[in-house]
């Protein structure tokens, strides 16, 4: 396979808190990254996520929203039961409510991104990843893997979007990911292998032992890091790296956060 044909960008879940309770090293995060997906409602309180926004402003990281499931309890990573009604008016609810933050800033809403069980929901089923996709703004792009239903609703409704593949994570035959949270920390190495497999040959491999080709060399490609693995600054410093090395090789003239 090609590598993918446009700069390579790194996005992060930010914003995972409610009240006293933290989940990543968010501000260690900000200066490594281009997208901030900010969770914004049913997994990030009020005050986090205006916080989130101002500090990703200071270090011009564009945000997205990052609507999740309404399971506080759960973090949004366990299945529901939703119609497609339900869907379309919690991503209204949690999108609308980033966007104000955003507004009161100065700043524009750069993109939407399904979180945890939400995301994958939207790959499977037709009718949610349509109600979803429906509740963005108009021009908003929304993240999302390619040749999944996610996408094909996207280009039934014409949302754009940017494609994605995650690094810190394992992915099935057919470019599923597996979930399965790993509590050791990532090496360096296998970071830096992941990735620039991504970049280079837009691949996986996957947990059968196989490699799965990602359709991504003609798309705007984000590459995405959680904010609760194991270890995840030194992942995302090790993404850094291989990112801007991969840019200056292809990419001399680019610059970070000057056109993300």
């Amino acid at each position: 396979m090609p590598r993918i044909q446009q700069p390579a960008k790194i996005n992060v879940d930010l914003g995972e808190a409610f009240g006293n309770w933290k989940m990543g090293p968010d501000d260690e995060l900000l200066p490594l990254i281009d997208h901030a997906n900010v969770a914004c409602g049913f997994h990030g309180d009020p005050v986090t996520m205006m916080e989130t926004i101002r500090k990703a402003k200071k270090y011009g990281v564009k945000v997205g929203a990052h609507p999740g499931l309404p399971d506080l309890v759960g973090f949004g990573r366990r299945v529901m039961n939703i119609t497609p009604d339900e869907a379309y008016a919690i991503t209204v609810y949690q999108v609308n409510a980033l966007k104000g933050f955003l507004e009161a800033e100065g700043m524009t809403l750069h993109h939407v991104k399904p979180h945890g069980v939400f995301y994958g929901m939207m790959m499977k089923d037709y009718d949610i990843a349509l109600a979803v996709c429906r509740a963005i703004p108009k021009g908003v792009p929304i993240f999302l893997h390619t040749d999944t239903l996610t996408e094909k609703a996207a280009k039934e409704l014409g949302v754009p979007y940017i494609a994605e593949t995650c690094v810190d994570i394992r992915y099935g035959n057919g470019g599923i990911p597996v979930v399965n949270r790993r509590m050791s920390p990532w090496k360096k190495e296998e970071i830096q292998y992941n990735i620039n497999n991504v970049m280079e040959n837009c691949q996986v491999d996957t947990v059968e032992g196989g490699k799965y080709d990602f359709p991504l060399a003609n798309h705007e490609v984000t590459i995405c890091a959680h904010s609760d693995t194991p270890g995840a600054l030194e992942v995302v410093k090790a993404m850094r790296e291989s990112v801007d090395e991969f840019n200056a090789k292809y990419f001399p003239d680019f610059k970070r956060n000057s056109s993300i």
